[in-house]
C-alpha cells in the first residue's frame, strides 16, 4: 500500500543540517527514515530563502518524493489561517491518494498548527498520528479522546463554522473573565468552542493572568459540567507526595498512610482535572502522568497486586513556564506536551490589555463593596486613579484585585487616595546592589525586573526635573527629548492621566 507523510516544517527542522552529524536529525528527517513514505506533503511558513536549503539538504538524504507548499500565515497561532491551509491540502492529498495510508506528523510546527492536524484527523480525514521526539524516537500514536458525536455526525465544516461564530456563552464562567480587548475576547471564544470538544486544553500565561477561570469556564460549559472539577497546583506539591495526590495509596504503603485514598484522577473521574503549574513537574512523574494519560487507568501507590482502575478525565493543564524551551533543555517530556498540548491558549498579561484596566477596577471595586460589606463601592480619587494606571502589575489580575482590597480596608470615607494605593502595592525587591542576587523561583520574570527598573527611572528623571520633558531626557543621559517620550510610550506610560506638562 502506497504511504503519504503529511507535515509542516518545523523550527528543528530548519536548524538540522547546522548540526554535528551526531545529533538527532530533526523530527521530519527521522520520520521520513523510519516510515520511508512514497511521498511528503509539506507546509511552511517560513521565507522561502530560508526553506531552500534545508529542502536542498533534505533531498540528498531521502529517497522520499517531497511535494512543498508555502502557507502564508498571519501569524504562528492563526488557526483559521491555519485551518483553510490544512483543509486545502488534506482534500488535495485524499482525492489523489484514495487509498493510500496518511500519515499526520505532529511534532513539527506551533501548538496551533498541531491543535488543526488533530482535529482533522480525529473527524473529517481520518489519519494515522506520528510523533518524533528525542526521548523515544519515531511511533505511531493513539490519542486517547475522541471529538464529541455532535461533531462527528454533523456536517464537519457546518459544525466547525457554527461553533466558531456562536456567541460566548453569557454564564458558565464565562461572564467572570471581564475584558473589551480583542485579543482577550477572540481566546474567550476559543475556550467557548474547546468546551464543545472533549480534548485537552494547555493553558499558557504568567501567574495571576486568571488561568484557573478559563478552565473553570471551559469545564462548567461541557458535557462534564455535572461532574467534579479537581484542582491541584503541581507547584505546590512536595516530590515524595506527587505520585499519591495524583493516583492515590493503599493503607500501609508508606509512613502516615492510615487509610486507603484515593487521588486526583479518581476524585475527578468523568469530570475535569485542572493541574495548575503543570510545567514544574519532575521527570519521574512526567513519564507516570503520561502513562495514566495513555491508558485511562491508575494505580495507587501501594497497590501493585491491585487491579488498575479505569478512570475517565479531561485534562486541563496551566503553565506559565516556556515548554518548548524546557523541551529543548531536557527537562520536559515532548511526548507529554503534545498529549496535552491540543486545545492552547495563551492568555495575555494584564500590562497587555490596554483599555481592560478601568473596567476591572471598577468591576473589583463593586465586588469589593460586597465583600466588606459597604454601601457604595470605593471611589477612587485623581492621584489614586493615576497611580493604578501608571503599574506595570507584575502579578496581573491577581495582584491588581489583592491591591484595591488592601486599600479598601483602610480608606475613610469611601475614597482611595493615592497614599492608600502606594501602601497597598506590596515592595518589590529593589533594584540596587543585590539587583544580580533577585533569586530565580516562581514567579521570576527579567523583562518585568527591567520593565520596573525603566519605569522607576524614568518616573524619578521627570520628577526631578519638574515635569520637563527634555531635562528628563539629559538627567537619563538620552540624545533628545523625542527619546525619552518614545521610551514612556512603550511602558505605557501617559502623561495626559499623570497629569504632567509635556
Amino acid at each position: 500500500m502506497e504511504r503519504i507523510l503529511i507535515s509542516w516544517i518545523g523550527e528543528t527542522d530548519l536548524r538540522t543540517p547546522e548540526r554535528p552529524a551526531s545529533v538527532s536529525p530533526g523530527p521530519l528527517l527521522a520520520t521520513l527514515q523510519h516510515e520511508q513514505p512514497q511521498r511528503a506533503y509539506l507546509l511552511y511558513n517560513y521565507p522561502h530563502t530560508r526553506v531552500k536549503p534545508y529542502l536542498d539538504w533534505l533531498h540528498t538524504r531521502t529517497a522520499t518524493e517531497l511535494q512543498t507548499q508555502y502557507a502564508p500565515l498571519e501569524s504562528p497561532v492563526d488557526y483559521a489561517g491555519i485551518h483553510l491551509q490544512a483543509v486545502a491540502l488534506l482534500e488535495r492529498v485524499w482525492q489523489a491518494h484514495p487509498r493510500a495510508e496518511r500519515l499526520l506528523l505532529l511534532s513539527p510546527g506551533t501548538p496551533a498548527m498541531q491543535t488543526i492536524w488533530v482535529l482533522l484527523g480525529k473527524t473529517r480525514f481520518p489519519a494515522v498520528f506520528v510523533q518524533s521526539s528525542a526521548q523515544k524516537g519515531v511511533e505511531r500514536i493513539e490519542l486517547p479522546f475522541e471529538i464529541s458525536a455532535e461533531f462527528q455526525t454533523g456536517t464537519v465544516r457546518e459544525r466547525l463554522n457554527e461553533w466558531l461564530t456562536a456567541e460566548v456563552p453569557a454564564t458558565a464562567g464565562f461572564e467572570r473573565i471581564i475584558t473589551r480587548h480583542p485579543r482577550l475576547q477572540i481566546l474567550k471564544h476559543r475556550a467557548a468552542v474547546l468546551s464543545r470538544l472533549d480534548v485537552p486544553v494547555l493553558i499558557l500565561g504568567e501567574t495571576g493572568t486568571g488561568k484557573e477561570l478559563f478552565a473553570r469556564a471551559i469545564h462548567n460549559a461541557s458535557a462534564r459540567a455535572g461532574k467534579p472539577f479537581v484542582a491541584l497546583n503541581c507547584g505546590a506539591i512536595p516530590d515524595e507526595l506527587i505520585d499519591s495526590t495524583l493516583f492515590g495509596h493503599v493503607r500501609g504503603a508508606f509512613t502516615g498512610a492510615l487509610h486507603d485514598q484515593d487521588g486526583a484522577f479518581v476524585e475527578a473521574d468523568g469530570g475535569t482535572l485542572f493541574l495548575d503549574e503543570f510545567g514544574e513537574l519532575g521527570a519521574p512523574a512526567q513519564v507516570r502522568l503520561l502513562r495514566v494519560l495513555q491508558e485511562h487507568c491508575v494505580v495507587p501507590v501501594g497497590g501493585g497486586r491491585k487491579k488498575p482502575r479505569s478512570v475517565n478525565v479531561r485534562l486541563i493543564a496551566a503553565t506559565h513556564r516556556d515548554l518548548p524551551r524546557d523541551i529543548a533543555d531536557g527537562r520536559f517530556r515532548e511526548d507529554l506536551y503534545y498529549r496535552s498540548a491540543i486545545g492552547v491558549l495563551e492568555l495575555p498579561p494584564l500590562r497587555e490589555r490596554s483599555g481592560d484596566l478601568h473596567l476591572l477596577i471598577e468591576h473589583f471595586l463593586a465586588d469589593i463593596r460586597t465583600t466588606l460589606g459597604l454601601e457604595q463601592p470605593p471611589q477612587p480619587g485623581p492621584g489614586a486613579l493615576n497611580r493604578l494606571l501608571r503599574h506595570s502589575w507584575p502579578g496581573n489580575v491577581r495582584e491588581l484585585h489583592a491591591v484595591l482590597l488592601r486599600a479598601a480596608l483602610w480608606s475613610r470615607d469611601g475614597r482611595l487616595e493615592d497614599a492608600d494605593i502606594e501602601a497597598a502595592l506590596l515592595k518589590r525587591p529593589s533594584a540596587g546592589a543585590d539587583l544580580l542576587q533577585q533569586p530565580l523561583s516562581d514567579g521570576f520574570n527579567l523583562d518585568q525586573l527591567l520593565a520596573d527598573i525603566d519605569r522607576h527611572y524614568l518616573e524619578r528623571a521627570l520628577r526631578e526635573a519638574g515635569g520637563n520633558h527634555a531635562q528628563a531626557a539629559r538627567l537619563l543621559g538620552f540624545n533628545n527629548r523625542q527619546t525619552f517620550c518614545n521610551r514612556r510610550r512603550r511602558q505605557g506610560m501617559n502623561d495626559d492621566d499623570a497629569g504632567i506638562e509635556k
